[in-house]
């Protein structure tokens, strides 16, 4: 679930970001950009509540661990890059306050590293 609406963040929402001229792009993130915030607490907490059940489970299971351990791992990095980067290049987009020159080339930066954070989520589901 956590891979999969990040996915769809990226490839729909993405392409239409990349659509859209740069102040176009700014005033549809002003405007709906607490969509995107009210909506993560329902992936993330799922998988966190998820990812601890799993740990605590598989501490009887040594062999398990490890993967597990992996899986926590990508989660974290997700968790990381959401709170140090996407937090604040989200901001800036919501308040409008990049310059419109600026827009695309953050736009690509923000989506070069969300595909980061997909791969993270999918490897972290394959563990």
């Amino acid at each position: 679930m956590f891979a999969g609406v990040m996915l769809a963040i990226g490839v729909t929402l993405g392409g239409y970001w990349k659509s859209l001229p740069a102040a176009e792009f700014l005033n549809w993130f002003g405007q709906n950009d607490q969509f995107i915030v009210q909506v993560i607490p329902l992936v993330v907490v799922p998988t966190l509540i998820g990812l601890i059940g799993s740990l605590w489970l598989s501490c009887s299971d040594g062999r398990a661990r490890p993967l597990w351990m992996g899986a926590t791992a990508c989660v974290a990095a997700v968790l990381v890059l959401t709170v140090a980067w996407f937090l604040p290049a989200n901001a800036k987009f919501a308040t409008k306050s990049i310059p419109l020159d600026q827009v695309p080339a953050r736009l690509d930066t923000w989506l070069m590293v969300h595909n980061v954070r997909i791969a993270l989520a999918i490897v972290a589901s394959a563990l």
